[in-house]
């Protein structure tokens, strides 16, 4: 509980401190995003799924895309502003829909949904099953799965984004993946150092803080 507890607080301390104003957010805005039935707000692009999440791994495979799930439940106001804020953003959203497709769960939804390892449970279970605390957290899941897999998604998963990230640090968790970053950087901060000195190098802005 004690672990639990902290988790929570430490993802609750990097939204606040992470949470740009509207003038910091890029002048050309995409659409905003509407309010889908379940309460949640949703992008048109999101992949149109059957919650297998076994044939959405291999239909974005095909592709050449990885899939992300991404966690978000009714009233919460930082899975608001990563719509409202990050996915209004044409250099984010192009790169995510190039590069990736997202299925969107809710935390406390009924649906039926199939892990990769065969089993079929709701999405609240899923959440469960999954170690899901708060909202938003995205996961990563790896390109390929086998076909008589047997392990749960939560310990094939390859990177977790846990709470609000502003836009420089959540365009660069996807390239992060993209890239095979995780791969020989564990630490995505460190990876994020090397990167930021990179596209400086190359006379890029780039916005840490």
């Amino acid at each position: 509980m004690k672990d639990l507890l902290l988790s929570a607080l430490v993802a609750g301390l990097m939204a606040v401190l992470t949470v740009p104003s509207a003038a910091q957010a890029t002048e050309q805005q995409l659409p905003a995003a509407e309010l889908n039935d379940d309460g949640i707000y949703s992008q048109p692009w999101f992949l149109d799924s059957f919650l297998d999440l076994r044939d959405d791994i291999a239909e974005s495979a095909s592709d050449g895309k990885g899939l992300v799930i991404l966690w978000e439940q009714r009233g919460c106001p930082y899975c608001k502003e990563t719509h409202q804020v990050n996915l209004r953003i044409p250099e984010i959203v192009d790169y995510i829909k190039t590069h990736f497709n997202v299925v969107q769960l809710n935390l406390w939804g009924d649906r039926e949904v199939t892990d990769v390892d065969g089993e079929v449970t709701t999405e609240k279970k899923l959440a469960r099953k999954y170690r899901v605390q708060f909202t938003p957290t995205m996961q990563f899941l790896p390109r390929t799965v086998a076909a008589d897999n047997k392990i749960p998604g939560q310990d094939l998963e390859v990177w977790r984004l846990l709470g609000y990230w502003k836009p420089f640090h959540f365009l660069n968790s996807f390239v992060y993946v993209q890239s095979g970053g995780y791969r020989t950087e564990p630490n995505f901060q460190r990876w994020l150092q090397v990167r930021s000195d990179e596209l400086r190098a190359q006379g890029k802005e780039v916005k840490l803080w």
